[in-house]
């Protein structure tokens, strides 16, 4: 959520740096905030003169003035008055609050000073490229579907009959991979400082609205209609909202978790887009990174937190590349975003599987996590940050096609080899 008294106090130069990302309508916030602050002014003002007529007609009640008398009468009449235009006002304003409210919940973040300007991913930055050496040699390679069903472990036909396209059922050595991968994604960031937890797979509106996904994602989701609750899209909403309406101490910071859920998307408006295979479903597993941190260190976190992602396809030996966002591929809810992004044979380009992003304290005014510094009075909000650590059905896709053989087979990764006792699918 945008800060709506630094809009206030400096238009101009919040307009300037929101037109990074697009055209946004802050003009019409700007008069709405005007006329709501002139309503409670005026409020504010009669609600003290309804205390002083209050008051007056005590004192001179106690000083002898006859209670029916015509002095006491024009007071009552105007104390009358001023309720009445009080009653008249409390809903006008309490209205305009909440169409304040519900706009502000339409803006996305400000970029951070650093991050690109441009206008769509085409003017993404690649800032860094890790594993050339393990992109293999062989341009004749399958896509990870067909090798996969040639290895039975991954079914897409039947899933079609249990739910509908775009979902999959993993069989045999397929579910074993993914259930390994998950470990073994865990284990890695348990070592590097993480707390795992595991939260509600549900979340309820408030939670999706702090963190951005409400209102604007709405029918990227999917609701249970009988209940305030939708089946999560990625771990960042449960795990985040953990600390929401909490007052934090700095002893506290930072807060680093990891948690792997099932996630589920509509994936509205990609229709037409990798309808086949594990790179774009319905349902799908992912391990996730969230931290809450101290204004002063989120951006060292930041890079941190990229290199945690980072450091799984290292250990996987998978080729990725590191694309810096630019303001206009930006998230909603980000201030700054770093992509990583998988080598895939078959396509012969590189996927997403990651993104790191820092939301600054755009997700923690949304869901008023806060924070207090010792010895100083009041709070301030927290900033928060997540990334992917990794989807675990594109690290399989990444696998299986950078690692195919000749005969038909697959090489599991040595760090993997461990957890499904085989070398090879």
């Amino acid at each position: 959520m945008i800060d709506l008294k630094q809009l206030r106090e400096n238009p101009e130069a919040f307009k300037a740096r929101l037109s990074r990302r697009g055209d946004y309508d802050l003009q019409s916030l700007l008069d709405l905030d005007q006329k709501q602050r002139g309503l409670e002014t005026e409020r504010s003002q009669l609600q003290a003169r309804s205390n002083e007529i209050g008051k007056a007609i005590g004192q001179q009640i106690k000083g002898g003035a006859d209670p029916k008398g015509s002095e006491i009468k024009a007071l009552r009449d105007e104390g009358s008055q001023v309720k009445n235009t009080l009653n008249d006002l409390e809903p006008q304003e309490r209205d305009l609050k909440e169409k304040i409210e519900q706009f502000i919940l339409t803006i996305p973040n400000l970029p951070s000073d650093s991050t690109p300007v441009g206008e769509n991913e085409t003017e993404n930055v690649e800032i860094k490229r890790w594993g050339d050496e393990y992109i293999p040699a062989t341009q004749e390679l399958l896509p990870h579907w067909e090798i996969g069903e040639q290895l039975g472990i991954l079914n897409f036909g039947r899933s079609v009959k249990v739910a509908q396209s775009r979902f999959v059922t993993l069989v045999g050595s397929g579910a074993a991979l993914e259930r390994a991968l998950i470990q073994f994604m865990l284990d890695r960031q348990i070592e590097a400082g993480y707390t795992e937890v595991i939260p509600p797979f549900l979340v309820n509106s408030a939670s999706l609205t702090a963190t951005g996904q409400l209102p604007k994602f709405a029918e990227d989701s999917f609701k249970c209609e009988d209940d305030d609750l939708w089946l999560t899209p990625t771990a960042e909403v449960p795990v985040t909202n953990l600390y929401r309406d909490e007052i934090l101490t700095t002893d506290q910071l930072p807060i680093a978790h990891c948690a792997y859920t099932p996630c589920f998307r509509r994936e509205a408006g990609s229709y037409g887009r990798d309808t086949r295979g594990l790179i774009r479903l319905h349902q799908f597993n992912k391990v996730e990174l969230v931290k809450f941190v101290h204004p002063a260190t989120s951006a060292e976190e930041h890079e941190k937190l990229l290199q945690d992602a980072a450091a799984i396809l290292e250990a996987l030996k998978l080729p990725y590349r590191v694309l810096e966002l630019c303001t206009g591929d930006l998230g909603f809810s980000a201030a700054k975003c770093y992509d990583l992004e998988v080598w895939l044979p078959s396509a012969e380009t590189y996927r997403e599987i990651s993104s790191c992003s820092n939301f600054l304290d755009f997700q923690a005014r949304r869901g008023n996590i806060r924070f207090k510094e010792p010895g100083q009075k009041g709070t301030q909000f927290i900033h928060t940050l997540n990334g992917s650590g990794l989807a675990v059905g594109r690290t399989m896709a990444a696998i299986l096609e950078n690692y195919q053989q000749p005969d038909g087979t697959v090489k599991i990764p040595d760090v993997l080899q461990p957890y499904l006792g085989r070398q090879q699918l």
